[in-house]
């Protein structure tokens, strides 16, 4: 950093031929983050930072403005792509060079980057209209990219889309346990987007959504503005979409027919479906025990669950048993819901080449260190829920943030305020795949007792009550 230099002698008299070679770290003005160059190459290609800026209301004061909103948030994004996630670290980076000059500004004389309560102030400014234009310009980034790469032509368009889970910690608003993934978590919603007969799948979406949120909640919002935009785009292409057996319902299966939509959707093993692909598994089974290896028949059928109302629909399915070294023989019975007219092992090719999306996940998890929860926060932002057009709506009585309260501030009305609101906001929204544990429900019984006694007795003691003894107690 430019005020902390390094000076340091390292010696390496053996390496040529007995010379001596001296290395000194001490130049005044250096940073360690010269790669983030490209990717400022990359956002100025793209217009992506100054295309979300423009997104984003502001109602400042023009005189008393110091920082910018797309020098802000120019900030946040590349200081998130090298690693300073939290929003406390922008002291470390205010005065390095290179991030000064990838907000543009003077690397050496320019002014001291934005510290973290103007960054704060900058994430909790953020409206749920900003969001909303903010994701549609991500996504037609994208697509416009794509359209002059490919130059407006594409035979067939694929869109991926599927749920991930992002661990959260402490009393993060909308963080809710889900019982699939065994965590405490937001359930954000990622798509990606593949032309043609291309291997590469590009990220297109991402929708951040409370931790027991259902697969397919918002999924046909989604889909309606992605569909509009790449029809736009692209005119002439077909477009295909494949989902995983959480989106089985017969809402998404009536928008996909509406809109004229090729699609692949898995669907569980029920009562009725089973029996079917019971006899290619019997087969499957003596195949395996013939070869010793693995094998599988496919075959399809007719089926209408009782919630459908437009009749039966194309199923075709995977009778398969795993054999693998050192294991007893590992039945596997897959369905998956289809209007292509192809041969079911066709079919069935097409959707396992879905499973690349759930690697573009991985990527953003574990190789990017993408955490959607650390991106612009939601203190501010109330609750998403279901509504009639499968996208997403907000409840204003859902906030738990007072106006000018920061998060992660200190301990105050809020504190004990906020486990009793996550505990109806379990109730409120859909529910998890499991009951919240036991111990949330105790939490929220004993907190509320306690807020019942202190309001009886305010009138004898003024001060504000602390209730660090019945937490501590409740856990």
């Amino acid at each position: 950093m430019s005020t902390h230099s390094t000076i340091q002698s390292v010696l390496f008299p053996e390496l040529v031929g007995g010379k001596t070679v001296v290395a000194k770290l001490d130049q005044e003005h250096s940073s360690s983050e010269g790669g983030a160059l490209l990717l400022k190459a990359v956002d100025d290609q793209l217009g992506l930072s100054r295309r979300l800026a423009a997104c984003i209301d502001d109602a400042r004061q023009p005189g008393k403005i110091r920082h910018e909103l797309e020098e802000m948030l120019r900030k946040r994004m590349f200081g998130i792509a090298c690693g300073y996630a939290d929003a406390n670290d922008a002291a470390r980076i205010a005065d390095d060079p290179m991030h000064k000059l990838l907000a543009d500004r003077d690397p050496i004389a320019g002014e001291a980057l934005a510290s973290q309560p103007t960054l704060s102030r900058f994430e909790n400014r953020v409206r749920r209209a900003d969001l909303f234009r903010m994701a549609d310009a991500l996504a037609d980034t994208v697509i416009a990219h794509h359209r002059r790469r490919l130059r407006g032509k594409a035979r067939r368009i694929t869109i991926d889309m599927d749920p991930t889970d992002d661990p959260t910690h402490g009393q993060q608003e909308l963080a809710f346990y889900n019982g699939h993934y065994d965590s405490w978590c937001y359930l954000p919603m990622v798509a990606n987007v593949t032309f043609g007969d291309e291997s590469e799948q590009y990220l297109v979406a991402a929708v951040l959504r409370p931790g027991n949120a259902h697969s397919s909640l918002g999924a046909i919002g989604i889909l309606r503005r992605l569909i509009r935009k790449l029809r736009t785009a692209f005119p002439k292409a077909r477009l295909r979409v494949r989902l995983d057996g959480g989106f089985a319902t017969p809402e998404i299966f009536d928008f996909l027919e509406d809109e004229r939509i090729e699609y692949l959707v898995a669907m569980a093993k029920n009562k009725r479906l089973g029996p079917q692909g019971a006899r290619l598994l019997g087969r499957a089974r003596a195949e395996a025990k013939r070869t010793g290896q693995s094998a599988a028949f496919f075959g399809e059928t007719r089926y209408a669950a009782r919630k459908w109302t437009r009749g039966k629909r194309r199923v075709i399915y995977k009778a398969e048993v795993v054999c693998l070294a050192g294991r007893a023989p590992l039945d596997n019975l897959r369905f998956v819901v289809t209007n292509l007219p192809h041969r079911p092992e066709r079919i069935y090719d097409l959707y396992r080449q879905r499973g690349d999306d759930e690697n573009r996940i991985k990527e953003l998890h574990y190789g990017l260190r993408a955490r959607p929860h650390e991106l612009p926060s939601l203190s501010r932002q109330p609750a998403p829920r279901a509504d009639d057009r499968g996208g997403l709506r907000v409840d204003a009585r859902a906030s738990t943030t007072r106006e000018g309260h920061e998060p992660g501030g200190g301990a105050g009305d809020d504190a004990p305020r906020a486990p009793l609101q996550a505990c109806r906001l379990v109730r409120s929204l859909a529910p998890a795949h499991r009951r919240p544990p036991p111990a949330l429900v105790r939490l929220e019984a004993v907190l509320a007792a306690h807020r019942r006694a202190s309001a009886r007795s305010a009138w004898l003691n003024p001060a504000r009550p602390d209730f660090s003894d019945t937490a501590r107690h409740a856990r």
